[in-house]
């Protein structure tokens, strides 16, 4: 055996136990010479090729099962040249033969939870050192026997390419020279117990399509961006005092091509974007795309964070995508969903062959009911994984928003448990404060380098102050969806008219809550699955009812304080459930009913946004006044939104019974005309027409406790939206 050669390292080599193989392999001085160490069992010859001179030193093969080595002179730059058996030659850059290339600070603010740009340092990076092209990985794995870099590039032998470990960082690192972009590849990692674990890339930017599961070499700072105009009237834009109505989207069924199969992002943008803007619609909110293995999961099962699904095509067909809605003036909110991840052997699950994302302890760790692992929040690195990836949406991807998914099974530690199934926290409570601390953590850094875009939660209790700043004990998201709402104003809506009256406060209920957040009214697509029925089929009545149910309801919800979502398949009334398996109805246009109520929709939205009243002041009791919220008989509200000017006042009537109101006073708020410039029961929608038509002059006599009064008609199972018109002289 060679002086310089350590057996015991050169073992660990062979039987893939090294944590720090640029120790052993690569080139080293050793007293006036030096020598060269490479592990390549696919090989029957090596050389060692001095790149300036041309000359070629054959290596010897010290161990059978691959292991070469011969000294030189001097140290020199070099490459392998190499033969097999069957006649191939090639040449191989050497791994080990370049210096650490992530930093102490890097390491630091890693370790301490702060690297909020640790996306552009782990995973997998095509770059150039010392001249030469490859691919920089890094990866966290800090509870690792050894940790390799595998791909076709290398056979799948975790042997040949072993990573190096930094400190007691718990990142290991490793240089690959000539890894070409569209190379896929996993990290194999020996566990403590010897175990032999096959992950995906934590941080991996792209992976194979479903049911593949490697992740993939992609370069994603190459695309130029076109959308500069957006982003620089988005900076000069507060989003609480705009118009917001999202058209909420599962990309791969809301249309496919002639055979069944996912459109491309590309393809999508073009289709999509051109519906929202006939439709009026303001953003655009999709489902998860990060890459998950499971369609039925929707997306709600993430393994690659930092991916986007290889469903639909590639991180530059997605920025392509997003970069065709700012130019066509559509925003992007996307799902994103820090509350749990699957077991999928190839994802976070065991990462490193311990509970390294998720807790150790069950009871902390999992959902039972979901199947699915907790996030361990209290762990900087881990926190640190997903604040950088909030932040790398916005980033990288330009999007403008992010609805959290689950945020109460984040904040409850009993949520969806058993009196056994949980830990109260250090003070005996059932609040999560480790994830209290990281929302609060997550928003401020979210809003601190991106003020202008919109942090949304999904939250479905009570809890105080969600949509409120971190400086005022808040957890700082911009909004709120508004969960409470939607289930009294649906368990409303079902009622047959008949028993309606008895249930009027699911109507008026939300008003007394109305300001204790920056809520969203959402109708979204956890409303149309698992037997709950679509919106048009949970509407009562006959035929000719459930349409102008439905347009009752979103009257109601559009001239509601708040902002707005509607799920895809809502404004066309599709009859049947929403399904991920396929497409939408869109033959269901070819019927006149469906294209008058997308034709409903679509008006409402254009008068939404045209209208300041409807969104410049959601959030404050200055934007709102009932005019009569009790006449649970009738089935009846009235009341006022309010914008920047008198000027901008309108008045809404809505009726929830059958029964037209043919001659219905109401008191208004000023003296002069007023004009009908929405009616739901509009012949143009499917409607009876029981219209108002011309001007309609208040009177000067005081009802419902105003000192001015309006007689008009008022559609059965409709609503009407009146604008104050200021005193016209004659």
């Amino acid at each position: 055996m060679k002086e310089y050669i350590h057996v015991k390292e050169m073992q660990a080599i062979i039987h893939g136990n090294h944590q720090n193989p640029h120790h052993i392999l690569g080139i080293h001085p050793y007293k006036d010479y030096y020598y060269i160490n490479v592990f390549w069992p696919f090989a029957s010859e090596i050389y060692v090729e001095d790149i300036q001179t041309g000359v070629k030193t054959k290596m010897e093969k010290i161990h059978h099962a691959g292991f070469y080595t011969v000294t030189v002179h001097e140290k020199i730059s070099y490459r392998y040249y190499m033969k097999n058996l069957e006649g191939h030659k090639w040449y191989l850059e050497d791994p080990y033969n370049h210096d650490i290339q992530l930093g102490d600070i890097d390491l630091h603010l890693y370790g301490q939870g702060t690297h909020y740009e640790i996306y552009n340092k782990l995973g997998a990076h095509v770059t150039k050192i010392d001249g030469i092209e490859g691919v920089l990985f890094a990866v966290w794995a800090p509870n690792a026997e050894r940790v390799s870099v595998v791909g076709d590039f290398n056979h799948w032998d975790g042997r040949v390419n072993p990573m190096r470990a930094l400190g007691h960082s718990g990142i290991y690192e490793l240089f690959i020279p000539s890894i070409a972009v569209g190379e896929i590849y996993k990290y194999e990692i020996k566990a403590k117990n010897g175990a032999l674990l096959m992950k995906a890339d934590p941080y991996g930017f792209y992976a194979e399509v479903r049911p593949n599961t490697a992740s993939r070499v992609v370069d994603i700072d190459h695309y130029q961006w076109h959308d500069a105009p957006w982003l620089e009237t988005r900076s000069d834009h507060d989003p609480l005092k705009s118009p917001i109505s999202v058209y909420e989207v599962h990309l791969g069924s809301w249309k496919r091509d002639e055979n069944g199969d996912f459109l491309n992002y590309r393809e999508l943008a073009h289709q999509l974007v051109a519906y929202v803007k006939e439709m009026g619609y303001t953003h655009i909110e999709l489902l998860p795309i990060a890459e998950h293995p499971y369609d039925g999961s929707w997306g709600y099962q993430v393994v690659g964070y930092y991916a986007v699904t290889s469903r639909y095509g590639t991180p530059d067909d997605f920025m392509y995508f997003v970069d065709y809605c700012h130019q066509h003036g559509i925003g992007v909110i996307l799902d994103w969903v820090p509350a749990h991840f699957p077991r999928d052997e190839h994802g976070l699950y065991t990462f490193d062959g311990t509970a390294l994302y998720e807790h150790e302890d069950a009871r902390k760790g999992e959902h039972p009911h979901w199947g699915t692992m907790i996030f361990n929040y209290g762990r900087h690195e881990v926190s640190n994984f997903l604040i950088a990836n909030a932040l790398f949406w916005f980033d990288k991807y330009h999007i403008d928003g992010l609805r959290v998914d689950a945020v109460a099974s984040m904040l409850y530690l009993d949520y969806g448990k058993d009196y056994d199934e949980w830990i109260p926290n250090h003070e005996g409570g059932r609040e999560n404060i480790e994830a209290m601390a990281f929302l609060r953590h997550m928003n401020a850094v979210v809003y601190e380098k991106y003020p202008h875009i919109m942090m949304i939660a999904e939250e479905s209790t009570a809890w105080e102050g969600v949509s409120r700043p971190v400086y005022l004990g808040g957890l700082g998201f911009g909004l709120k969806w508004n969960m409470g709402w939607m289930n009294d104003f649906l368990r409303y809506m079902e009622k047959d008219p008949i028993h309606r009256q008895y249930h009027h406060h699911d109507l008026t209920f939300s008003m007394v809550y109305a300001y204790t957040e920056n809520f969203m009214l959402v109708l979204s697509h956890d409303e149309v699955v698992h037997g709950k029925a679509s919106m048009i089929g949970k509407m009562p009545g006959d035929y000719w009812q459930k349409f102008a149910n439905l347009r009752a309801a979103y009257g109601f919800m559009f001239a509601h304080p708040g902002k707005k979502l509607l799920f895809m398949g809502n404004d066309i009334a599709q009859f049947d459930e929403w399904s991920e398996k396929q497409s939408l109805d869109w033959h269901l246009l070819g019927y006149d009913s469906h294209q008058r109520m997308k034709t409903y929709i679509k008006d409402l939205n254009h008068l939404y946004r045209d209208e300041v009243a409807f969104w410049y002041d959601d959030f404050t009791p200055e934007g709102f006044e009932w005019i009569n919220c009790c006449d649970a008989q009738a089935c009846m509200v009235s009341f006022v939104r309010k914008g920047k000017h008198i000027e901008d006042t309108l008045v809404i009537v809505c009726n929830f019974t059958p029964v037209p109101r043919t001659m219905h006073r109401i008191g208004v708020p000023y003296l002069g005309t007023y004009k009908e410039i929405m009616n739901s029961d509009a012949v143009i929608y499917g409607g009876s027409g029981v219209v108002n038509r011309g001007a309609l002059d208040s009177l000067d006599k005081e009802w419902d406790d105003r000192q001015y009064a309006l007689d008009i008609q008022v559609p059965p199972l409709g609503v009407i939206i009146l604008k104050y018109q200021g005193i016209i002289e004659e």
